[in-house]
């Protein structure tokens, strides 16, 4: 089990059709940039292009950043996972953004007061390299989760703390940060990084493959991030 969460997959399955990427293998991954914002860059965006209420949930996060530099790596992720869980109420891209499969900024995010998996992690991710995480300690997993009766497509955040390491797993639907073989529910399909994509046998592919992040990166810089 360990294994999978390691190498963040269980068998050769179709990528696009289980999560709507297009993946145009590459022979060398992408090197990792480093990620920076002007909290004042941000602020004035939120507030020209949402208004005051986006403006004031950006400032509660950048606040909870703040308040959160001086702590222990796992600290730092028990303030990132609690912070994101209550700021987004879970939600369906079709229903937030009108559009099947939609990944939101941070800003968005928190513009709206919504997201789905995607969001939570994506918000999550970039607050923990904001906080000096290292990148390579976390990926972005997509797993499929057991609800009730139902297997869904779903993301999760793992925090590795060393490569081998079993990861300790973020996620929207459970508060509780726990270490993988605790939670049963969830079976890794595949994970990525800015560093990569990680593929069974530990192969790793560019990240530059996965349209959806590429949009996410140039928004971003639109809003204010500096890579």
């Amino acid at each position: 089990m360990f294994d999978r969460w390691i190498h963040s997959a269980t068998a050769r399955v179709a990528l696009p059709a289980l999560v709507g990427l297009c993946l145009v293998l590459v022979a060398v991954p992408a090197p990792a940039p480093a990620f920076a914002f002007d909290p004042s860059a941000l602020q004035a965006y939120a507030r020209k292009h949402y208004g005051a209420r986006a403006e004031r949930a950006v400032l509660a996060w950048q606040a909870m950043l703040a308040q959160a530099k001086g702590l222990s790596e796992q600290e730092k992720l028990r303030a990132v996972n609690d912070f994101w869980n209550s700021a987004l109420i879970g939600g369906e891209d079709i229903t937030i953004w009108h559009t099947v499969d939609y990944w939101a900024t941070p800003v968005e995010s928190l513009s709206k007061g919504a997201g789905d998996c995607e969001d939570y992690v994506i918000g999550k991710y970039f607050s923990l390299i904001d906080l000096g995480v290292p990148p390579e300690k976390l990926r972005l997993v997509y797993v499929r989760a057991q609800v009730g009766n139902q297997s869904i497509a779903h993301m999760v955040l793992g925090y590795y703390p060393s490569p081998q390491a079993e990861p300790l797993v973020l996620d929207s639907l459970v508060d509780r940060i726990q270490l993988a073989h605790l939670r049963p529910d969830l079976t890794p399909v595949f994970s990525f990084n800015a560093r990569g994509i990680y593929m069974p046998g530990g192969a790793r592919r560019s990240v530059d493959q996965i349209g959806r992040w590429r949009d996410l990166l140039r928004k971003m810089r639109a809003e204010g991030f500096q890579p």
